[in-house]
């Protein structure tokens, strides 16, 4: 999917982090929202200025950004 034109980045809005052009919604915050299992339908309806495309976009933007040459490993965490 091409997402160019939906997602942004720009320093002087949320300190550069990426965008839905056009708002101030992060990708980061749709992310967020789809893990803790949030349907598209209650990300729309929270912010009416998202569609199905824009919400497409920024996971297509993330896929891209993963799938940089950098690796970050997890490690494990003891409690």
């Amino acid at each position: 999917m091409t997402y160019h034109h939906l997602i942004q980045s720009n320093p002087a809005i949320m300190m550069g982090k990426p965008v839905v052009v056009g708002t101030r919604i992060t990708v980061e915050l749709i992310l967020t929202k789809l893990a803790a299992g949030e349907t598209d339908e209650q990300l729309l309806a929270a912010h009416p200025r998202l569609t199905k495309e824009t919400i497409k976009a920024a996971l297509a933007f993330a896929a891209d950004v993963l799938r940089a040459d950098v690796v970050y490993p997890l490690t494990d965490r003891v409690a």
